[in-house]
């Protein structure tokens, strides 16, 4: 069964208009919530992604618990989000040009 990802205005978050500039636009969605060993098929899709760092932010901003999101799985993530419990903003610190910026 394929199905595609639509944003509708109504349910449009101020970062969710990086998604229409998405690799993974128009794609299969459940091709990016896969388990074991084909999550890192998935992660391929995102090399390269020009928007991976907003996606990325707008899972972990949200905690986005399911698929690969950033280049990152949920196991991922969740680790990332333990070692950095006092992040506020993923969003501003992954798009910070702050040197001093730092993620454990």
């Amino acid at each position: 069964m394929s199905s595609t990802i639509v944003f509708t205005a109504a349910a449009r978050s101020p970062m969710a208009d990086w998604a229409s500039e998405a690799r993974c636009r128009g794609i299969d969605p459940e091709a990016l919530f896969v388990q074991g060993a084909a999550q890192h098929q998935a992660k391929k899709i995102c090399d390269g992604c020009p928007v991976r760092v907003q996606c990325l932010a707008d899972a972990l901003d949200n905690r986005t618990e399911f698929g690969v999101w950033g280049g990152m799985t949920e196991r991922e993530r969740r680790a990332l989000l333990r070692r950095n419990p006092d992040v506020a903003s993923w969003r501003e610190l992954l798009t910070s040009d702050d040197p001093d910026a730092k993620i454990a």
